[in-house]
């Protein structure tokens, strides 16, 4: 959920528009339909960040395996001589 308000009402009433963002986030329009930003808290934002990181690090990882091929349980004991 979050609230959406015109770019002036938020400047006029920035403190509180910030606070409200700690709880939800907060759209920013201008001329009333341009999305200009939306405010979150810093913990949103963290979190926001993390997930996109791991996201991208699993995908990755992904390509990592399909790249690196793989080698049968057979073959494997065979390198290590555990025939």
């Amino acid at each position: 959920m979050h609230i959406t308000v015109s770019l002036s009402e938020f400047r006029s009433e920035q403190s509180r528009y910030l606070d409200v963002a700690q709880r939800e986030p907060v759209e920013i329009l201008s001329r009333g339909t341009r999305r200009r930003a939306v405010v979150v808290s810093p913990d949103f934002y963290d979190r926001a960040v993390q997930a996109l990181e791991d996201v991208e690090d699993i995908r990755a990882a992904a390509t990592a395996r399909q790249e690196a091929g793989g080698i049968s349980h057979t073959d494997l004991k065979a390198e290590l001589g555990l025939d």
